[in-house]
C-alpha cells in the first residue's frame, strides 16, 4: 500500500513538472541536458530576431494609396488598438512627403568624413519630421508648430496635417477615415476601448489638446469630452499632457497626467473627478514615493486593483492601490532605458516597450524580469520608437511607431512557446 502510494505520488509530481517546464520560458530540450530558451524550442538554426512572430509584410496598406494622397506616407505612429482581427485602428501625427531613401552622399557642412544616410539604419525621424514636431517633456504645446516652422517646415510641404485618425481590416486596407475630426487633435497619443463597456466607446488622448475624447463606437459623434482643450492645469477639469489611461472592472478611469503634469488622475465611470495623487520631482535622482519625472504610461490590474506607472524619468515603474497608496516599485534599468508604455493582459503578466533598447519587456508583476525580444531598424519587423501596441483576439500583435513613422502586425509563430507570446486583453463586457 505504502509502495502504491509512492509510485502514485511520484507519477502526480512528474506531471506538475512536466507542466512547469511546458509553461515556463525556459525550455528543457535536446540532448545532454541542454536548455532552450528560444520561442520554438525544437527548432534548428535561426535567432528569434522577432522573438515568437512572424512579420507581415504587407500590412497595413500605406496612406499614399488613398485616391489623390500618393505623395503623401504616414507622420508619427502614435497609437494603434485592434478592436478585433478585422478593425484596428492607427493614430498618427498627420503625414509626411512619400519619398524613396536619398542615395549616401558626404555631408561636408557638418564635419569631414560624414555620410548621410549611412548604411541600412534608419533616414527619416518621423516624431521629429512631422507636425507639430517631438514635443518632449517640458515642451510648450503652443511652442511645438512654431519650432517645427523655424526649422523650416512648410506646411503642405515637408508636413501635412491630414488623416491623423484611420482604420484598417485584417489585410491592411483602410476602410475608414475621419477628416471630419482631424481639427480636435494637436497631438493625439493613445487610442483605445474601455473592455468593461459593452458600448465600446472610441476613446482618444491628445496631449497638446490637454483634452480626452470619446466617440462612439461607429465614430459618428463625439459624446464626451474630459478635460478642457487647449488649456492646461491639474485639477478635476484640466490635464498637463496627458499620456495614458486605464480602467478598474467597474470602470472607474486613470489617467496618467502626463508629459508635463506630475501625477495619476481619478474619475469615476461617467467621468467625474475623484481624486489625483503624484507630485513633481527633480530629475535626474529625486526617486521618493509618489513623485514623477513623465508620468508616461500606466496599466490596472484588475484582480488586485494596483495601479502600474511608468515614471519614465526615473526608470522604474511605481505601483499603487486603487486610492494612491504607494506599495512598491522596481526599475526598468539605467540608461538607455526609456521606456514608452505599459500593458497587463488577461495572463496577468506585464509588457513593456523600451524605446532606448528597441526590446519589448516582459516582468511579473512583482517586476520579475522574465523575457524581452526585439531588434532596431526601419526593415519590416524591425523597431523604432514603439509608441502604442495592442494584440486582437487570435492573439496578432501590432505596434505603432513615433519615429519609423508606421503601424506593423505581427502574428504568432506557430508552435511558439506561449508565455513568450504577448497576452490579448481582457474582454468583460465584450468580445
Amino acid at each position: 500500500m505504502r509502495r502504491m502510494a509512492f509510485v502514485v505520488l511520484a507519477i502526480g509530481v512528474g506531471c506538475l513538472a512536466g507542466f512547469l517546464l511546458a509553461s515556463n520560458p525556459r525550455t528543457v530540450f535536446g540532448q545532454g541536458g541542454a536548455v532552450s530558451v528560444a520561442a520554438i524550442p525544437s527548432q534548428v538554426g535561426g535567432q528569434d530576431t522577432f522573438g515568437p512572430y512572424d512579420i507581415d509584410k504587407n500590412w497595413p496598406a500605406n496612406i499614399s494609396t488613398l485616391p489623390g494622397n500618393d505623395a503623401w506616407t504616414w507622420g508619427a505612429g502614435q497609437g494603434i488598438y485592434a478592436e478585433n482581427p478585422n478593425r484596428i485602428f492607427l493614430l498618427f501625427r498627420g503625414e509626411l512627403p512619400n519619398i524613396k531613401r536619398p542615395a549616401a552622399k558626404l555631408i561636408p557642412d557638418f564635419g569631414p568624413s560624414l555620410i548621410f544616410p549611412i548604411g541600412r539604419l534608419p533616414w527619416r525621424d518621423a516624431t521629429i519630421s512631422s507636425l507639430p514636431g517631438a514635443g518632449g517633456t517640458g515642451q510648450d504645446p503652443d511652442d511645438g508648430p512654431k519650432l517645427w516652422m523655424e526649422g523650416k517646415g512648410v506646411v503642405g510641404v515637408d508636413a501635412k496635417w491630414e488623416h491623423c485618425l484611420t482604420i484598417v481590416d485584417a489585410k491592411g486596407n483602410i476602410t475608414e477615415t475621419f477628416p471630419q475630426y482631424d481639427h480636435l487633435f494637436k497631438r493625439p497619443h493613445f487610442v483605445t476601448i474601455n473592455p468593461y463597456d459593452a458600448e465600446k466607446h472610441i476613446w482618444i488622448v491628445d496631449d497638446h489638446m490637454h483634452a480626452i475624447y470619446v466617440f462612439t463606437h461607429d465614430m459618428k459623434e463625439l459624446v464626451q469630452t474630459i478635460g478642457t482643450p487647449t488649456v492646461h492645469g491639474a485639477d478635476g477639469t484640466h490635464f498637463n499632457r496627458p499620456t495614458f489611461l486605464s480602467w478598474l472592472p467597474d470602470s472607474t478611469l486613470y489617467v496618467a497626467d502626463g508629459y508635463n503634469g506630475t501625477r495619476v488622475a481619478k474619475f469615476d465611470k461617467t467621468g467625474k473627478f475623484l481624486m489625483d495623487w503624484g507630485m513633481k520631482g527633480t530629475p535626474p535622482n529625486d526617486k521618493r514615493p509618489s513623485y514623477f519625472n513623465n508620468v508616461h504610461g500606466i496599466a490596472v490590474d484588475p484582480v488586485t486593483k494596483h495601479l502600474f506607472v511608468n515614471d519614465r524619468g526615473n526608470h522604474r515603474v511605481q505601483v499603487f492601490d486603487d486610492m494612491g497608496k504607494y506599495l512598491y516599485e522596481w526599475s526598468m534599468g539605467t540608461e538607455p532605458s526609456d521606456i514608452h508604455l505599459l500593458y497587463i493582459g488577461a495572463d496577468r503578466m506585464l509588457w513593456a516597450y523600451d524605446r532606448g533598447t528597441s526590446r519589448m519587456l516582459k516582468y511579473d508583476l512583482q517586476g520579475h524580469f522574465l523575457y524581452s525580444w526585439g531588434t532596431w531598424g526601419d526593415f519590416p519587423g524591425g523597431f523604432w520608437g514603439v509608441h502604442g501596441f495592442s494584440v486582437d483576439q487570435d492573439g496578432n500583435f501590432y505596434t505603432a511607431e513615433v519615429d519609423n513613422g508606421r503601424a506593423q502586425k505581427f502574428i504568432p509563430r506557430p508552435g511558439a512557446n506561449p508565455a513568450y507570446l504577448i497576452s490579448p486583453p481582457i474582454y468583460s463586457a465584450w468580445k
